[in-house]
């Protein structure tokens, strides 16, 4: 089940780009760039990530990213990432950036930080045969003026930045707090997804979808506490992106045995595994997808499920979508054959 999980073709729909700041590349940026950080090597780094939930996480995660001060620390830090995507047999990957975390600090530009993520991104489809979508965060702790603020910043980069998102803080900061955004984001043509029902309660999945009528919600796990939610999202296709190690590290669930991602499979949701903040949590996507193969006893044709999910309820155009899926049938039907053969 390993192998074939390695192998399989899949897409990547939820990763932050900054939570893949692995320790080592921390603190050789941290040198490389003069920033003085609270410790004394990678492995003390990684005793740092015991979280007590999504909040402990942030105050780490923020000041990790005091590292990233040059176009070419974004394009970096990118490129590694999209290097691990491919020898996972990532496909596909659609990546979120929180600017706001980086142009809150004196003298780094939204330009900065934008082009060298960019300029990455390119390279990589190149040399790794990834196809991506770029999407700015908008940082939910802080107030809807100032995420206006930076997606006026973005209007001049349509050519780059492909959707919108919303994440940080949930509790406290429902998606109604971010309407006037959302509709002008909308207008603008940016695709929209948002960070719902993590540790917010099912009714900011809701709000996600009625007020700010995203086309996709991050996270999700919440939505089996309303049944007519799930009905509701299993009807429209609504796709969520779940991110077990993520959920489990930040005690969403207390154990990946309990979590509730077989149950959402089962119910007919379009549920996709992804990797968040890969550096912090313990993985990346296979990790992801073997976590929860052994907790939750998933069978091949589970796999092959998320994988085809995957693809399903990505941004990509159908003739590209199809080509990916596609991979996926000739990659299942060989490794039938092999089984055969084997047997």
């Amino acid at each position: 089940m390993k192998t074939f999980i390695k192998a399989i073709p899949k897409a990547e729909l939820h990763l932050h780009i900054e939570g893949t700041l692995e320790p080592e590349m921390m603190m050789a940026m941290g040198k490389r760039n003069s920033v003085p950080l609270p410790y004394p090597d990678a492995a003390s780094v990684r005793k740092a990530y015991a979280f007590d939930d999504l909040q402990s996480f942030l105050d780490i995660y923020y000041n990790a990213t005091s590292v990233l001060l040059h176009e070419q620390d974004f394009y970096d830090l990118t490129t590694a990432y999209l290097k691990k995507a491919a020898a996972q047999n990532v496909r596909h990957a659609e990546i979120f950036f929180d600017p706001q975390t980086h142009t809150s600090r004196e003298g780094i530009a939204f330009s900065t930080v934008t082009k060298g993520i960019h300029r990455a991104l390119q390279d990589g489809e190149k040399q790794f045969g990834i196809t991506t979508k770029l999407f700015l965060c908008i940082l939910r702790h802080l107030s809807e003026k100032e995420g206006l603020e930076t997606l006026e910043q973005a209007l001049d980069y349509k050519n780059i930045i492909a959707g919108i998102g919303l994440d940080s803080s949930e509790l406290g900061n429902p998606p109604n707090k971010f309407k006037e955004l959302y509709k002008r984001a909308n207008k603008e043509g940016f695709l929209t997804v948002a960070h719902a029902g993590e540790e917010g309660h099912a009714d900011y999945i809701w709000q996600a979808l009625n007020t700010l009528h995203v086309a996709r919600i991050d996270h999700g796990v919440r939505c089996m506490e309303d049944e007519k939610l799930v009905e509701k999202l299993v009807a429209s296709k609504v796709p969520l992106t779940v991110c077990p190690l993520s959920n489990v590290k930040l005690h969403i669930f207390p154990s990946m045995k309990k979590h509730n991602l077989k149950k959402m499979l089962d119910r007919g949701l379009l549920v996709t595994v992804n990797s968040d903040d890969p550096a912090y949590f313990g993985g990346y996507i296979n990790e992801n997808y073997m976590a929860v193969q052994q907790a939750l006893n998933l069978d091949r044709q589970d796999i092959i499920q998320f994988a085809v999910n995957s693809f399903n309820a990505s941004f990509l155009p159908q003739e590209t979508r199809q080509r990916y899926l596609d991979e996926i049938k000739t990659f299942v039907q060989h490794a039938h054959e092999k089984t055969d053969r084997d047997n």
